[in-house]
């Protein structure tokens, strides 16, 4: 696990079913000690070892900063993902033994704003109740606004509701509540934070409304793991560790270079920290850029690759690796 941290070898404490699609996870270390500290918006990455081969998956820790006797996550079952979801609803148990990677916080508050604005949209909601957490604990002014499927799929919504009253507020989609969005960008004090994470469509309307209204990019922040996309296979060549590799159709090409005995950097795993961006030595063919890193310019360039979340299909290709 190269996530520039450490690793931190956990027990899974508690496993609790939330709603139909989600459950929550609970770690503590397994020889006892206290866990690293953490800023609400933090992440780790879990290795899961799934049979000869090992899924590492970045999750939002959502236990409160303020506690750090055990972290917890939540994870929506995708049933027609790539299998990380499905292996930790299906083949993780309590008692089992994992290794989780030290947090690292590609979404933090700014604690110079005057207030926080928060927009979630479905398992989005997980980031947020760190980070409400450690507001309230520091006397900070929010406010929540978060748009899910139903009453009965508003992850956490009634524990959000409890805490915080009417600085939350809920719009579900089965009732055609709809998110007031303009108005609520245009009705925000001077020094509003904005903070966004949910699904890509979602995060792409808020941002940009809000740049729209005149927000400076600067106070609007946001987070989206971009799950890797199947494809074609492909055929690889690693110009520094002179390997050959082939990408399979349900394989990253992260993974695939990791496969291959090559360590590359990295700390999301989702296309939007740019710790794993790789130089494209030479191509023959065409990229499919799905990160949230590289600019359009970079992307049409040909000259780089976000190897967590991106494929390429042609004749040849040459990396930096």
């Amino acid at each position: 696990m190269s996530a520039g941290t450490s690793k931190i070898d956990v027990t899974v404490t508690d496993i609790v079913p939330v709603n139909e699609l989600v459950k929550r996870f609970h770690f503590r270390r397994t020889d006892g000690a206290i866990l690293p500290t953490f800023s609400g918006g933090a992440h780790v990455v879990v290795e899961m070892r799934d049979d000869d081969r090992t899924r590492l998956n970045p999750y939002s820790l959502m236990s409160s900063p303020l506690d750090t006797t055990d972290y917890t996550i939540s994870v929506r079952r995708d049933d027609v993902g790539r299998g990380g979801s499905l292996f930790m609803h299906n083949r993780v148990k309590p008692g089992q033994r994992m290794v989780i990677s030290n947090p690292v916080n590609l979404f933090s508050l700014d604690l110079r704003a005057r207030k926080h604005l928060m927009i979630a949209g479905g398992i989005g909601i997980t980031p947020f109740m760190a980070q409400t957490s450690q507001l309230a604990g520091e006397g900070g002014n929010f406010e929540l606004h978060y748009t899910c499927r139903s009453e009965a799929l508003g992850t956490y919504a009634d524990v959000l509701q409890a805490r915080y009253g009417r600085r939350i507020h809920l719009y579900h989609d089965d009732r055609d509540e709809k998110l007031p969005l303009e108005k609520l960008l245009s009705s925000q004090p001077l020094g509003t934070h904005l903070y966004i994470c949910g699904p890509a469509g979602m995060i792409d309307w808020v941002r940009r409304t809000a740049s729209e209204a005149g927000w400076p990019s600067e106070t609007v922040h946001y987070e989206h793991f971009a799950a890797p996309q199947p494809g074609k296979p492909f055929d690889v060549t690693l110009a520094v560790s002179g390997k050959q590799i082939r990408v399979g159709e349900q394989q990253s090409l992260l993974e695939a270079i990791e496969a291959a005995g090559v360590d590359p950097p990295y700390l999301c795993r989702g296309g939007v920290c740019g710790q794993c961006e790789t130089n494209v030595v030479s191509y023959d063919g065409k990229f499919l850029h799905n990160d949230h890193w590289l600019s359009e310019e970079e992307h049409r360039s040909g000259c780089k690759i976000m190897p967590c979340v991106s494929r390429f299909e042609g004749k040849s290709l040459v990396l930096e690796r």
